[in-house]
């Protein structure tokens, strides 16, 4: 709407200052208007920025608040049924799975799989840094797709930040198509903070490997001191590696826009073993809360035990309040996370400052001492476990890519419950005395930790 002045109109315009300063009818002014304030710019520069970070924290879906009934247990057919239909893909059967202890079994495990590789590698991870085995990797996809191979690899724009150039010109030289997951682009500024965490390798659409390792020296050894990781890894063959290569396509096509299919990615595949299992994935595109109702239902559903290996354990109240109404109804749960070594420190005083509730309610909550503890695994009711990319925090479960292998075997669980106790063995069991004790100063950084525990 036009705003009309009195005592003015367009045949004759109110007068302007001269050079003078003096009024002048008619004439365009000569001064030159005065600069806009710092504190304007700076304001504005700010409050940009604050809506950006709100962006990036937030994804605008419902958070899940409700209490979520107890309806079945584990080993009821409802629960698998509800996982499949319900949440994630079917549970196929035919399958078999292989856990592979620290750098010293996994990598060989995974550089064997990818030297043999005859049609296709498909490989998402979110670290990949250089040293010995950021070369070793390079070296061996690059190689294959001088073989003729077609390798695909997509790296987290974050996650990948510390990778040898070297190494990237090295695979993209023998023909590796190298993609990096939501570089920064004037468009997709909302979308940074929007990572790629899924940690997935298919060789030929018949081998796949997923669990907690990133592709740097930390995770190289045997855990045998502060300097190599603790982790798992997983080697899977069967039917559910179709769902593996799936979710590497989900964020291929994202990323690149382009579909790979055919034979060379999606051979028939016969049974391998006796496991059932789905390959879960997650993502604020799609429904990024599914991972966590996928733990929900878990734990509700839980009617013995919860062995919960996290290395970043920062769960919200709905999620305490779930482990704690599963110990009052009699399921002795334990978790096992990181000691003093450990490479995010805010993580883990946000984690300390939330076990109250949970040491009341009799949880056994234990740190690893003997390095940096990277293992990502539930397993319940010695039934079903869960493994793979996803920490227990809200990072994963709303602003991360996740992916999880979900296992429903129970010989499988009951050989990965002895590792869990292995790991159990090397690790310092805190109290609710010793929790409630610690120092004033520790609290008070551990509350100021905790109130950043959404965007750790």
């Amino acid at each position: 709407m036009d705003v009309i002045q009195k005592n003015s109109s367009p045949r004759n315009p109110p007068a302007s200052a001269g050079p003078t300063g003096t009024a002048t009818a008619g004439e365009p002014p000569t001064t030159k208007a005065p600069r806009m304030p710092l504190v304007i710019l700076t304001t504005i520069a700010l409050t940009l920025v604050a809506v950006l970070v709100a962006l990036n924290f937030t994804t605008g879906e419902k958070k899940i608040e409700q209490h979520i009934a107890r309806l079945y247990s584990v080993g009821d057919p409802d629960f698998s049924r509800t996982m499949g239909v319900l949440l994630g893909p079917a549970i196929s059967s035919g399958n078999r799975f292989e856990a592979l202890l620290n750098g010293d079994r996994i990598f060989p495990a995974m550089l064997e799989s990818i030297r043999g590789a005859k049609k296709s590698i498909t490989f998402e991870t979110y670290i990949y840094w250089s040293e010995t085995i950021g070369k070793k990797f390079a070296d061996a996809l690059a190689e294959r797709s001088r073989a003729g191979v077609k390798v695909h690899v997509l790296l987290d724009w974050i996650g990948s930040s510390k990778m040898d150039p070297a190494h990237l010109s090295e695979m993209e030289q023998a023909g590796v198509q190298v993609r990096k997951f939501h570089p920064p682009r004037w468009y997709n500024l909302a979308r940074m903070n929007n990572r790629t965490h899924r940690k997935v390798l298919v060789v030929d659409g018949r081998i796949g490997f997923t669990g907690g390792v990133g592709i740097a020296d930390q995770w190289t050894g045997d855990a045998q001191d502060p300097q190599h990781w603790r982790d798992t890894h997983f080697r899977v063959a069967g039917p559910v590696v179709a769902q593996m290569q799936a979710v590497f396509l989900d964020n291929w096509i994202k990323a690149t826009g382009e579909v790979l299919h055919g034979e060379d990615y999606f051979p028939a595949l016969h049974p391998a073993g006796t496991g059932a299992a789905q390959m879960f994935s997650s993502s604020p595109s799609g429904g990024s809360e599914s991972m966590q109702l996928m733990y929900l239902l878990a734990i509700t559903a839980a009617q013995r035990s919860i062995h919960l290996s996290s290395s970043y354990f920062v769960p919200d109240a709905l999620t305490l309040r779930s482990l704690t109404e599963a110990i009052k109804r009699g399921v002795k749960v334990q978790i096992i996370t990181p000691g003093e070594h450990m490479d995010v420190e805010t993580v883990r005083r946000a984690s300390r400052a939330r076990w109250g509730d949970l040491l009341e309610a009799g949880a056994e909550i234990y740190e690893y001492q003997p390095t940096m503890y990277h293992c990502k695994m539930m397993i319940v009711d010695a039934l079903w476990v869960s493994v793979g990319s996803t920490n227990f925090d809200n990072r994963s479960f709303r602003v991360n890519d996740e992916a999880n292998l979900n296992i429903y075997d129970g010989d499988f669980a009951a050989r990965q419950i002895a590792h869990f106790l292995d790991d159990l063995s090397h690790s310092r069991r805190v109290s609710l005395n010793q929790w409630q004790q610690r120092p004033l100063v520790e609290k008070l950084w551990e509350h100021a930790a905790s109130l950043l525990g959404g965007q750790l």
